[in-house]
């Protein structure tokens, strides 16, 4: 396998940054929004936000949580091994909100339409964006796009996007990771 370092350290950072600039520019103190991140591994980036926005923003309330899809995947019932699901925490009302879903990586789409499956059971939002750190351009399934992107990868089927957590994994890396010829 050969890899290749995308994203880390400093850079890292402040495409995060980047990203919350971003977003108050379209939702100004948050009042009307909340940041909803996909479990499994959509939350760190939430959570790393919602911290970030705060420290920017100390007088804005923001709303955010985590939101678990197992159920809701159309490939639930095909898998050998039974899928465990994750917690969902959402301590707040998402009906007639802006909803910011956040992931790491968007590649087929097809988890971020289980993502507003299950997030209609809380509510019908005003409005649903999507955020993700990685976007792995030109391998949809659907025909879903994101609202806010931290990079851009084109990439093929048999190359795989690795993002590291310090809260998990001890360091922020995005890697990608590509079969040697």
């Amino acid at each position: 396998m050969q890899n290749l370092t995308l994203l880390d350290g400093q850079k890292f950072q402040i495409t995060i940054q980047r990203l919350c600039h971003q977003l108050i520019e379209n939702h100004d103190d948050f009042s009307n929004s909340v940041i909803l991140g996909i479990q499994p591994r959509g939350i760190y980036l939430a959570n790393r936000i919602a911290s970030e926005l705060k420290q920017i923003l100390p007088q804005a309330n923001i709303l955010h949580g985590s939101l678990d899809i197992t159920f809701f995947r159309d490939d639930f019932r095909r898998r050998e091994i039974p899928l465990l699901p994750n917690a969902t925490s959402i301590d707040f009302i998402i009906e007639g909100k802006k909803v910011i879903l956040v992931d790491d990586v968007l590649w087929t789409g097809r988890t971020i339409r289980s993502a507003m499956d299950a997030m209609l059971a809380f509510g019908r939002p005003q409005k649903v964006e999507l955020l993700v750190l990685v976007d792995r351009r030109f391998s949809r399934d659907l025909p879903i796009e994101p609202d806010y992107i931290g990079i851009q990868v084109d990439s093929i089927n048999s190359q795989r996007v690795i993002v590291s957590w310090k809260e998990t994994d001890k360091e922020d890396t995005v890697i990608l990771l590509s079969e040697k010829d």
